[in-house]
């Protein structure tokens, strides 16, 4: 089967891409998953071992998407991420692999909340001001 979906479509105000293949397939791919999984070096690093885990992440958009070639599409997100070039093979394997990949990204994302430390604290007693 090409993977080169018939009909790429925004709904639910930018909250999903649903992509629908000439074979009968379609995929519905939630903004958040996308924004998570951008193959952009900015989320995938230029190696495995430089990728950044996206958080916050549940309220994004897509803004807008831009054809790039005959090969891609490029969402604009409404946190300003506009640099991932989702080829359409990637868009078929995320439709594909959605359910494991996003359990995955669930269980990093808690993972890395359940070790992150607080932020520390200033110092100042709140009914205090700094000194020159």
């Amino acid at each position: 089967m090409s993977d080169r979906p018939d009909e790429i479509r925004l709904r639910e105000k930018g909250r999903k891409l649903e992509l629908h293949y000439p074979s009968g397939d379609s995929a519905s791919l939630s903004a958040e998953y996308l924004r998570v999984e951008s193959p952009s070096a900015e989320v995938q690093g230029h190696s495995p071992d430089q990728a950044v885990l996206q958080l916050d992440k549940e309220n994004v958009t897509i803004l807008s998407l831009r054809p790039v070639g005959h090969y891609a599409i490029c969402p604009t997100f409404s946190d300003g991420h506009d640099s991932g070039i989702f080829t359409f093979e990637y868009l078929y394997e995320l439709g594909l692999t959605q359910d494991s990949r996003w359990a995955a990204y669930q269980e990093a994302v808690r993972a890395h909340r359940a070790t992150a430390s607080p932020l520390p604290a200033c110092g100042l007693n709140p009914m205090e001001t700094p000194h020159d």
